[in-house]
């Protein structure tokens, strides 16, 4: 009897255990369960900058944060080259200043407004062309001033700053996530990367050829060798500035310096009257006995570069500005 009772009692706490290792071994795999579906859901949702709240948000080139609620559809651009970035990204505009015509001559629809210049905006234009987005500069006070109208007026904007390639993808990317179309982000943008990327695969950057960068204008000339667009492209080629080493250039366009340089490569970009410019870079330093006896002027290599693709932002065609040069420094890779 007793033999009995104990078996009863054995397969009593048996059952027991097997009950609680069960109920422990299904609450174990009921939690990894849930765990793995979320880190499932965390690896579902792309680093897009999306605020729950919000359509998109995504900080400016200011530190602003801007917050959109809905998916902008009449934008104004108060930058020409802004103006040609949020289309290459797919989307329209309802308002553009001049320079896209004068500069760029941009193919709009007829229905879009002419908000002014980009230096000095009508803001009664912007204002009555009922935007939901405005794209500004953060270089231009007036745009900075109308900023403060827009924020009156609960219309959202965003400073962008582009002088080199990499600040353009970085507003090509959030001008595509906005719009959705970020295949138009692989196309206009991480294959122009790859077309950069190529070119400087090519050079020889042991060669490092002396240059001199000038911006021209009708008025006078300036050297300038670290805040400009051409000056980082030549310098991602392996050239070597001569304005870095004298930056007294910078405020005078000395002759002595450059005479003392002999720069391997003189470029030159016009501002304004491109004629005028050159005319005006002539009967100033050009005019100087010593400067027909400089090494870039005596082999051909004073070269005024294409405004298209080196005094306005090249965009898609950032690439091209590359290859322009590279050609000229390097020929026999290209």
């Amino acid at each position: 009897m007793k033999d009995v009772c104990k078996s009863r009692k054995l397969k009593e706490n048996f059952g027991s255990i097997n009950f609680k290792r069960v109920t422990g071994l299904f609450t174990i795999l009921l939690i990894i369960g849930l765990f793995a579906q979320v880190l499932a859901g965390c690896e579902a949702q792309p680093d897009t900058g999306v605020d729950s709240e919000y359509y998109y948000s995504f900080t400016d080139s200011l530190g602003n944060t801007v917050n959109l609620k809905d998916a902008p559809q009449r934008v104004v651009s108060l930058v020409g080259s802004y103006a040609e970035t949020w289309i290459l990204a797919g989307g329209n505009l309802v308002g553009v200043t001049n320079d896209v015509m004068s500069e760029r001559e941009m193919d709009l629809p007829d229905s879009t407004r002419i908000v002014g210049t980009i230096k000095d905006p009508n803001v009664e234009e912007i204002l009555d062309s009922d935007p939901d987005f405005v794209l500004l500069s953060p270089d231009i006070d007036s745009h900075v001033k109308i900023s403060e109208t827009l924020s009156k007026a609960n219309i959202p904007y965003a400073f962008f700053k582009v002088e080199h390639f990499e600040e353009y993808l970085d507003m090509l990317k959030i001008c595509t996530d906005i719009t959705g179309n970020k295949e138009l982000y692989e196309i206009n943008g991480l294959e122009v990367k790859e077309q950069i990327d190529a070119v400087l695969s090519k050079i020889d950057k042991g060669n490092s050829p002396d240059i001199l960068f000038i911006r021209a204008f009708s008025s006078g000339a300036k050297a300038k060798y670290d805040d400009n667009m051409a000056c980082k492209i030549l310098n991602d080629l392996g050239t070597v500035n001569i304005a870095s080493r004298h930056e007294s250039l910078l405020e005078d366009l000395s002759m002595e310096v450059i005479i003392q340089e002999d720069p391997d490569y003189i470029f030159v970009v016009t501002m304004g009257d491109s004629e005028k410019a050159i005319n005006a870079l002539k009967d100033g330093i050009g005019k100087n006995p010593a400067w027909s006896d400089l090494s870039a002027v005596k082999n051909d290599r004073f070269i005024v570069l294409p405004k298209e693709l080196f005094h306005y932002k090249p965009n898609s065609r950032w690439g091209d500005s590359y290859e322009y040069v590279a050609r000229i420094l390097y020929p026999d890779k290209f």
